[in-house]
């Protein structure tokens, strides 16, 4: 073997797809990216192409293929990270979406899944880690198999296919042309039972979901064929496919028990590994959810996740829509030049809050403000209200699981920010740890997982070993301040849950007038 191998690593996600080779020292080369369009053409919709999203990583794939043949990489195989829980369904004799693909954004059957809640909630949240939620893949393919003549004709000729995203590139891209997926993209589907590595055949058929049309379920690590030398232009075995929230976990070192990370985007993703069994209070949190982390050489291993919907998008918010500042950059700039935020709050709950409970109708809220507050206090509090959520999260992930938090890593565009990491260490009261090229996680992490059975790496924990500490954050604060901080934060927190919950009363009362 030469130290010119690499893997051609692909993250699909929601807002753009990537394609880049990764080496045995585990840095990430030949990067090429694709912005992606999502569309919400009516309130609760949300909607992508998939036919662009398989053009465009097409394009990104064969881009790095030619920048890796001519800096002499040899391709020795092809891993997938995948946005997870956005649906497909298409012609297998064209190959092509038949209708718009349903974004795991989308929550336009929220209504008619909340009449299955009180049924379903306890059974699927044992079994399946999660409760009916706001969405649901089967239901929407469900209806289109009913109302959208051009799907019930394919169906009813038997040349229909449904899957997610990775069901989707992989049929296109492997030569086997099977519609598969994997248990860290069927577990945000919603159907998956977690100890079983079986679809929960029940909930399917409650929704109306024909069996047939299920993709097989294989592991994340696995061999999925070779690829197709007429789409990508080049034929390696394909290893690996798994959702890029735990591809990004990997590629962070997140692997064993006690571990968690934590992933700035749009919103803030926060998950805690906690080994080979299912947690034991699956049930006790709104906000939680069970994850599969990973599953290869016949073992699942399991991640409670919980995330904070607009930590990302309320910086964007606050400087494109109010102009209260010029960008991130500066809000950091300021959050720096102060040690506190002088009592001013700010909670994120932009669409609203999944911790301490699930409430949509929560809103956001910037309060303890002051003649005498200024600009680089409210810049503190803002990202002082991110860390706090974060902290929140973790709290309902060690409360789920009953395990403790060991180290935070973190990664995405927002763990840049030195003062926004030393209030995560400050208020959760752990260290925190960036890595160098956390933005490249995902790619790293599902290279790792193709190739960690002897191809580049004897073992996962062997490849996790190239991953590179940028910093270290220490807690810097007692526990006293800390809890003063967090009560501070707790109460400002429920005042908001007790103006919903007022505001719901006065709306029925005013019903029955």
């Amino acid at each position: 073997m030469t130290n010119n191998n690499v893997i051609l690593a692909i993250d699909e996600g929601t807002s753009g797809t990537r394609a880049a080779t990764v080496s045995q020292d585990g840095h990430v080369s030949c990067l090429q990216y694709v912005a992606l369009h999502v569309d919400s053409p009516r309130p609760g919709v949300v909607e992508q192409d998939a036919n662009d999203i398989l053009d465009s990583t097409i394009r990104v794939c064969r881009d790095a293929i030619a920048q890796a043949q001519r800096e002499g990489q040899t391709i020795v195989a092809l891993a997938l990270a995948t946005q997870r829980a956005t649906a497909v369904l298409w012609d297998t004799r064209t190959g092509r979406a038949l209708v718009p693909a349903m974004v795991w954004q989308d929550t336009r059957f929220v209504d008619e899944l909340d009449t299955l809640a009180p049924e379903w909630d306890a059974r699927l949240r044992e079994r399946v880690g999660r409760p009916v939620g706001v969405r649901s893949l089967y239901l929407w393919a469900a209806r289109h198999l009913r109302d959208t003549p051009v799907v019930a004709e394919a169906w009813r000729e038997k040349h229909l296919a449904f899957g997610t995203v990775d069901t989707w590139l992989l049929w296109h891209f492997s030569q086997r042309r099977d519609c598969v997926t994997t248990p860290t993209n069927a577990t945000s589907a919603g159907a998956y039972l977690l100890a079983d590595h079986r679809y929960y055949l029940e909930w399917v058929q409650q929704l109306g979901f024909p069996y047939e049309l299920l993709p097989t379920l294989r592991q994340d690590a696995d061999d999925f064929g070779r690829t197709r030398s007429d789409v990508l232009g080049i034929d390696v075995p394909i290893l690996a496919s798994a959702g890029d929230q735990h591809a990004g976990a990997i590629g962070l070192g997140c692997l064993d028990r006690g571990q968690a990370m934590c992933v700035h985007g749009t919103g803030s993703f926060v998950d805690l590994v906690i080994g080979t069994e299912p947690p034991a209070h699956a049930s006790m949190s709104d906000g939680s959810l069970t994850m599969t982390a990973r599953r290869h050489a016949g073992v699942s291993h399991f991640a409670v996740e919980t995330f904070v919907a607009t930590t990302g998008s309320a910086l964007n918010w606050v400087c494109e829509k109010l102009k209260w500042f010029k960008d991130a950059h500066e809000i950091s700039a300021l959050a720096q030049s102060v040690s506190a935020s002088n009592g001013v709050t700010f909670v994120p709950a932009l669409t609203g809050l999944r911790v301490p409970r699930m409430e949509a109708s929560a809103r956001a809220s910037l309060t303890g403000v002051s003649m005498a507050t200024t600009q680089a206090e409210v810049a503190y509090a803002i990202l002082e209200g991110i860390a706090h959520s974060v902290a929140s999260c973790i709290e309902a992930d060690e409360q789920a699981s009953g395990v403790r938090v060991s180290e935070l890593v973190v990664g995405g565009g927002l763990s840049r920010s030195d003062p926004l990491l030393q209030m995560h260490a400050d208020l959760i009261g752990i260290p925190i740890r960036r890595m160098q090229e956390a933005d490249r996680a995902s790619l790293r992490g599902i290279a790792y997982l193709a190739g960690s059975s002897g191809l580049l790496w004897p073992s996962l924990h062997e490849a996790c070993k190239t991953i590179v500490t940028d910093a270290v954050f220490e807690p810097v604060i007692d526990a006293n301040e800390r809890q003063r901080r967090r009560a501070l934060w707790h109460a400002r927190v429920g005042s908001e849950l007790g103006h919903v919950k007022q505001f719901k009363q006065d709306n029925q009362e005013a019903l029955h007038k």
